[in-house]
């Protein structure tokens, strides 16, 4: 069930003059030919970039097919890649996500695996935790005998502030299930996402 967030003209008003604010704050002029729309066309990229706030993860996994064939392998969705923001500096996160689950007897969309994973993407993050959601999601509602999700990264609240540091990739990692209690389904796995 999607999530609706009721916002007024006030609202978005406010949040115009709160960009305005701090276009001036960093020594700029908002009322300068180049930033007199940049008010507003910040706040119609917030509420792209933040769209998962008004979204259900769980609702893209609810409408599964139960006749695969038989079909009791694993199912894995490689390099599925996301925009997110930290939730500390509110920079980008630009990543790929690998999902993997393994089926007891019933199977979702693949496009829905990526609807997922976007949706966590887009809220304020912090990359371990879009990890640990996406895998919980997909434990909960599909209940299969194993979830893995694997993400790379890179942070620009690191390589553009901070420590810049380019160049560096943050891995994260969630098994549950055969692929955290397994080691054969573990190994499995981490081949087909290419780790090993």
């Amino acid at each position: 069930m999607t999530r609706p967030i009721v916002r007024s003209e006030e609202d978005r008003a406010r949040a115009e003059a709160a960009v305005r604010e701090l276009i001036r704050w960093i020594g700029d002029d908002p009322a300068r030919e180049g930033l007199v729309d940049t008010p507003k066309r910040v706040i119609d990229a917030f509420l792209e970039y933040f769209r998962g706030y008004e979204e259900s993860p769980e609702d893209y996994l609810t409408r599964t097919f139960e006749q695969v064939g038989g079909y009791d392998e694993i199912v894995l969705l490689r390099d599925i890649p996301f925009h997110s923001h930290c939730e500390h500096h509110m920079a980008p996160i630009i990543g790929k996500a690998h999902v993997a689950y393994l089926p007891r007897d019933r199977v979702v969309g693949i496009s829905k695996l990526a609807r997922v994973v976007h949706a966590y993407a887009k809220r304020l993050q912090v990359q371990e935790r879009l990890t640990a959601e996406i895998a919980d999601c997909i434990q909960k509602v599909l209940d299969p005998a194993g979830v893995a999700v694997i993400i790379e990264a890179t942070h620009a609240c690191m390589t553009c502030r901070g420590v810049e540091t380019p160049g560096v990739i943050m891995t994260t990692s969630r098994m549950m299930g055969l692929f955290r209690e397994d080691e054969k389904s573990r190994q499995e796995v981490l081949k087909l996402m290419g780790f090993s």
